[in-house]
C-alpha cells in the first residue's frame, strides 16, 4: 500500500529482494495491483520485465474493496450470500416458534450479511439496499408474497420487530471507532492520517464524498468527536441509545 506508484515499485522490489534472500519467489501472475481514485487509471509495475495485472476490485480478508472506494460493491455482495444463506437454511419453517426463528435469523443471516459493517462508509442508495434487505428477510419469513400487497409496516407488526439494520450498523461503527480512538494504533493513524499532493483549486461538481466518520453525526468535526471517545461515560451518553446502557456516576 502506498501513495506513489515509485514508492509501490520500490517495496516490491524490497520485498522480492527479501524473499529471495530466503528462498521465495513472487508469483507474478498472482500478484495484482489497484489503484483507489475518483478516477482510477492504470498502474504500471514489472517484475522481471512482465507487468502486474491491473484489477477494479480485490478481496481481503472476506471483504470486497474497489476501485472507486466505495463500499457499495461490499454490500451488494454480503447480501447476495445472506439471501443465499436463507434460502439453503431448513430452520426457517412456520413450526417453530415465531421468537426462536427471529433469533435464528439474526444469528445466522445478520452475521453474514454484516460482517465488516463497522468499516462502511454508507450512501443514501446503499442504506435503501440494506433496509430493503430487511424487509425481505421478514417477509420469506413469514412467507409473504410481494403479490400480497401487504405493506411493510403490517409485517414489522406480525413480527413484532422495528427497522433495525442501519441502527445496528451505527453500533457497532461507534463501538468500533470508539475503541480506535482510545488506543495508539496503526488504525488510528490510518483514520487521522492525509495524503500529501496537488490541492486542485476548482471545486468538483456535486456534493461532497461521504466519509466513514460520517455517519456518527457530529457536526463539530472529528477533534470534538476524538474529545468525546477519550472518555467512556461521554461517549456512551452520545451514543447511548445505540452503544448499550448509560453508565452514570456522581
Amino acid at each position: 500500500m502506498a501513495k506513489e506508484e515509485t514508492v509501490l515499485w520500490g517495496m516490491i522490489d524490497r520485498l522480492i529482494e527479501i524473499g529471495r534472500c530466503y528462498g521465495m519467489e513472487m508469483n507474478v501472475e498472482k500478484t495484482k495491483v489497484m489503484k483507489i481514485s475518483r478516477q482510477p487509471t492504470p498502474v504500471i509495475i514489472k517484475i522481471d520485465q512482465k507487468q502486474l495485472e491491473n484489477v477494479k476490485c480485490f478481496k481481503n480478508l472476506g471483504s470486497l474493496l474497489t476501485d472507486d472506494g466505495r463500499s457499495t460493491c461490499e454490500i451488494k455482495s454480503r447480501i447476495a450470500m445472506a439471501k443465499a444463506a436463507f434460502s439453503k437454511k431448513n430452520l426457517f419453517t412456520s413450526k417453530l416458534d415465531l421468537n426462536l426463528r427471529k433469533k435464528l435469523v439474526k444469528c445466522y443471516i445478520w452475521s453474514m450479511a454484516l460482517y465488516g459493517a463497522e468499516t462502511w462508509t454508507l450512501r443514501a442508495v446503499d442504506q435503501k439496499h440494506l433496509e430493503s434487505f430487511e424487509m425481505w428477510r421478514w417477509r420469506r419469513m413469514e412467507k409473504i408474497s410481494w403479490t400480497n400487497y401487504v405493506r411493510n409496516e403490517e409485517v414489522l407488526f406480525r413480527v413484532s420487530e422495528q427497522r433495525n439494520i442501519l441502527h445496528e450498523i451505527r453500533k457497532r461503527k461507534a463501538n468500533w471507532i470508539g475503541h480506535i480512538l482510545r488506543s495508539n494504533c496503526l488504525l488510528k493513524e490510518v483514520i487521522e492520517g492525509k495524503i500529501e499532493g496537488r490541492i486542485e483549486v476548482t471545486r468538483r461538481r456535486g456534493r461532497r464524498r461521504k466519509k466513514m466518520l460520517d455517519d456518527l453525526g457530529d457536526r463539530r468535526g472529528y477533534s470534538h468527536l476524538k474529545e468525546k471517545a477519550l472518555d467512556h461515560i461521554k461517549w456512551r451518553n452520545c451514543f447511548g441509545r445505540d452503544c448499550g446502557p448509560v453508565v452514570l456516576t456522581n
